[in-house]
């Protein structure tokens, strides 16, 4: 038996060429950027227990690491340092020492790699002893304008060591024109600010947290800054805000759970928009691999087509060495 239909999708799905000539999107290893860890204590690779396959790596094996990372194509980089223990404090003042790992790591890499894109953190987190991305008052508060005091004196540091981007990642109020304003009193005219714009409060930064060494055996509460998962209208007021305030990127972070902020983000400004495929979303779908419950690889790639089809332009994903020896 045959109908007479006249609209029948399958035939652009008959074979592999049509159906490749139709695709709506594409990703590409342009579309991604690769965080990276690094530390200053270790001499050889550490895996990082909570995020297998994914490895802190130790500063002085990070340019030919680099170098095989450019091989695969991968041209954008994260930079997140492990730092010693020792050098942690209640205040995080190592981000304000102009030889800190980070900034080291920064000129390192641009002395070698003059054509590769590298992504700086601003956030006081990983120096910091109590883990949040602040300066705490006496309540255990942390406070919004001390903390972008410090933030806006790392931008330089970070600017100065060849950063090409900026990312403040502590969702303090004001802190995108602040740290502009800096940039440019100082001639950095040129250096661009990746806010994180819709940071939400999640559950999947966990392995992250490990990475870093930023973990504690009491969890730590960052409801008081970052944005509530339940929200929408107000992840669209600080996506408003801090381009208002002069961001050249707009980050949504997580990616995956909010698709909807990063579609809404795609729409509605006329900036690139950055999603962030966290350490929680990374190890959900390789621990499920490694179980055989699915293919880690294809579902590493449906993962971060979705988040490219929402509106991402840009994708930090630690698939990125996966996923760019294969697309």
């Amino acid at each position: 038996m045959s109908f007479e239909l006249t609209n029948r999708p399958r035939r652009l799905r008959g074979n592999e060429v049509l159906r490749s000539m139709t695709l709506e999107n594409r990703l590409s290893t342009k579309d991604l950027v690769l965080p990276v860890f690094i530390s200053e204590e270790i001499c050889s690779p550490e895996e990082i227990d909570s995020m297998p396959g994914v490895f802190c790596w130790p500063a002085v094996q990070i340019v030919d690491q680099v170098g095989k990372w450019v091989a695969l194509g991968i041209r954008a980089f994260a930079i997140f340092p492990k730092i010693n223990p020792t050098k942690k404090t209640i205040t995080g003042e190592e981000c304000l020492n102009p030889k800190s790992l980070a900034y080291e790591v920064g000129r390192l890499i641009k002395s070698n790699f003059s054509q590769v894109s590298l992504i700086g953190d601003l956030a006081l987190d990983p120096y910091t002893s109590h883990g949040h991305d602040g300066i705490l008052n006496d309540n255990g508060y942390v406070e919004n304008d001390s903390t972008v005091e410090i933030l806006a004196k790392a931008s330089i540091l970070a600017a100065s060591a060849g950063y090409d981007v900026l990312a403040p990642s502590d969702m303090m109020d004001g802190r995108v024109g602040i740290i502009r304003s800096h940039l440019e009193k100082n001639g950095f005219t040129e250096t661009c600010i990746m806010s994180y714009a819709a940071k939400f409060c999640s559950c999947y930064y966990g392995p992250f947290r490990d990475a870093i060494g930023a973990s504690s055996h009491k969890p730590i509460d960052k409801s008081g800054y970052q944005l509530s998962p339940n929200n929408f209208r107000e992840a669209v007021r600080e996506l408003e805000l801090d381009f208002e305030e002069g961001a050249d990127i707009l980050m949504v972070k997580p990616a995956e759970p909010f698709l909807d902020v990063i579609h809404y983000a795609r729409n509605h400004f006329p900036v690139p928009i950055a999603a962030y495929q966290v350490s929680g979303e990374y190890s959900r779908i390789t621990a499920a691999g490694l179980n055989g419950w699915l293919d880690t690889e294809r579902c590493a790639i449906e993962s971060l087509t979705s988040i490219k089809r929402a509106g991402a332009d840009m994708i930090l994903t630690y698939f990125a060495e996966k996923v760019s020896a294969i697309i």
